[in-house]
């Protein structure tokens, strides 16, 4: 094991996983499992008829919506910015 990596063991319901990651990153991954965990008995109260197959496909789903959310309004910024600056120059141009 590399001294920048750490082995920890995450529970997701009923399930262990091991995995190595970076020493730096390990409090996002104990993190990521508690939302997971979250997001399943989220599913499981709201579909308690539903198998844990399909609990974590729900879950999925809505991490990777999540996940698609934030890129997009991250990839915007720039644009945003841009526009910004060029709606100051308009006016400052129809100021003068």
């Amino acid at each position: 094991m590399n001294s920048d990596k750490q082995h920890i063991n995450l529970h997701l319901d009923a399930h262990s996983v091991g995995l190595e990651v970076p020493r730096d990153q390990e409090p996002n991954y104990r993190k990521a499992a508690e939302l997971l965990n979250r997001r399943y008995q989220y599913y499981l109260k709201l579909r308690p008829n539903a198998s844990a197959e399909q609990l974590w496909m729900y879950t999925a789903l809505e991490v990777a919506v999540s996940l698609q959310s934030d890129a997009r309004e991250k990839s915007l910024v720039p644009v945003e910015e841009a526009l910004k600056h060029l709606n100051e120059e308009v006016l400052r141009a129809l100021k003068s």
